[in-house]
């Protein structure tokens, strides 16, 4: 048991829109991503997923509208939900994401941007 620095573990990529898990709780896992553009729309038939914002903005687009994620703010995405999340103005925004281990990374989509398994950090 050590405690864990976001920001430190941010500092050891660079790839965007690939997740690495820094902490296991249960069947959940903790992610942190560095996110530019935008991402696939997808969802998730079985699983919620919480977003929050560690550095800037994220835009959490929906089929009927978009959510203004600011910095220090979360974002639960219910099961089965469509979206789509993206940043604005060529901005680099820091995330972390709780969700379950069986969570697949697109959703039900496969993508360029499809990552498999996360590196643990």
């Amino acid at each position: 048991m050590t405690s864990i620095d976001p920001k430190e573990k941010l500092k050891s990529f660079s790839k965007h829109w690939h997740p690495h898990q820094i902490a296991v709780v249960n069947d959940m896992q903790v992610l942190l991503a560095k996110v530019k553009g935008e991402f696939v729309w997808h969802l998730h038939e079985e699983e919620d997923e919480l977003f929050q914002v560690l550095k800037g903005t994220l835009y959490m687009q929906f089929e009927n509208k978009t959510e203004i994620i600011e910095q220090g703010e979360i974002i639960v995405v219910p099961k089965g939900i469509k979206h789509c999340p993206m940043t604005k103005n060529e901005e680099e925004v820091h995330i972390m994401l709780f969700e379950k281990l069986s969570t697949q990374h697109t959703g039900n989509v496969q993508d360029s941007l499809t990552v498999e398994d996360y590196p643990k950090i």
